[in-house]
């Protein structure tokens, strides 16, 4: 298996993930930390809180930069991370390790093609963790504590580059990792994620008094939080998984027609019957993921 003290790793693109990630790593041992963004001011100011040791923003340096890294860390939308593939799959340094924190899979796939190296080993990430913050500005490697880790590997996949990542992750914060294919990540993470967006952002969107939040107790912070959305990034993650995100949507639609028509018809037994199987279920959903964080061994 790969040594830490041994790998020099890149990451490409410094934003809130990016960032974050370049943090948590820096506590790590690594022979050297890389990075490369867009903006020369990002890579200045990481440079300068030491949180890289060297860093590129135009595409000479970034050349120079993924020919020494022996890992990489792809921090990009789906449609840049495929951009940046494309572009530039022939200057990674043979026998790298590159894997993505991209909140899409099957996209990616669908357009790879032949394009991968046969040298190189790309393992597809997706750490679930954020921030209503945006930028290197707000990245902080607190946000990884007791969050999942989505992995989804190819079959091509080499074992010990894979237990590699998977010790890294554990040392961000992350207490539980799950194994699947690209397929049915995009189906949970429709629900998970990006349903979950949309409702906040209709949640304040359907609202135009300003001063509303003089009036809440707490919940209304608490479902609306993820509605300071990343704009551009949020739509193509959603345009990229329309499929599964309108499925969703529909049976979110479905769900709340019936308890609008319990209210509507003053069907009382019937909506607390309802409320009360709704909170069993996420009872339950809570004590299925305790069960799992207490076997280690990733699904």
């Amino acid at each position: 298996m790969r040594k830490r003290e041994e790998t020099v790793v890149g990451f490409i693109g410094l934003g809130l993930m990016g960032g974050a990630l370049a943090m948590g790593l820096r506590k790590m041992g690594f022979k050297k930390i890389l990075g490369y963004d867009i903006k020369a001011t990002v890579i200045k100011k990481a440079i300068a809180d030491e949180v890289i040791d060297d860093g590129a923003w135009e595409s000479v340096g970034l050349v120079r930069m993924l020919k020494e890294c022996d890992l990489v860390f792809i921090c990009l939308t789906p449609m840049d991370a495929l951009g940046f593939l494309a572009l530039y799959m022939e200057d990674f340094k043979p026998g790298a390790l590159i894997t993505d924190i991209t909140g899409v899979k099957e996209v990616i796939f669908r357009n790879l093609g032949k394009l991968l190296r046969t040298d190189i080993d790309y393992v597809p990430g997706h750490p679930m963790a954020g921030s209503e913050k945006e930028g290197y500005g707000g990245a902080t490697d607190s946000i990884f504590v007791n969050r999942n880790y989505i992995l989804t590997p190819r079959p091509e996949n080499q074992p010990d580059n894979i237990a590699f990542l998977k010790e890294i992750i554990t040392d961000l914060g992350f207490n539980h990792i799950v194994e699947t294919t690209c397929q049915i990540h995009d189906e949970k993470i429709a629900f998970t994620s990006q349903l979950c967006h949309v409702i906040a952002a209709a949640l304040v969107d359907c609202e135009d008094d300003l001063s509303i939040t003089g009036f809440e107790g707490g919940s209304f912070g608490d479902l609306t939080r993820i509605a300071m959305i990343n704009a551009p990034m949020w739509t193509e993650l959603f345009m990229c998984n329309r499929k599964n995100l309108l499925e969703q949507i529909e049976k979110f639609e479905k769900s709340l027609d019936a308890m609008k028509s319990m209210i509507a018809e003053d069907e009382e037994k019937e909506l607390i019957e309802r409320l009360q199987s709704v909170r069993e279920k996420r009872i339950e959903m809570g004590n299925i993921r305790e069960a799992k964080l207490k076997r280690p061994e990733a699904e």
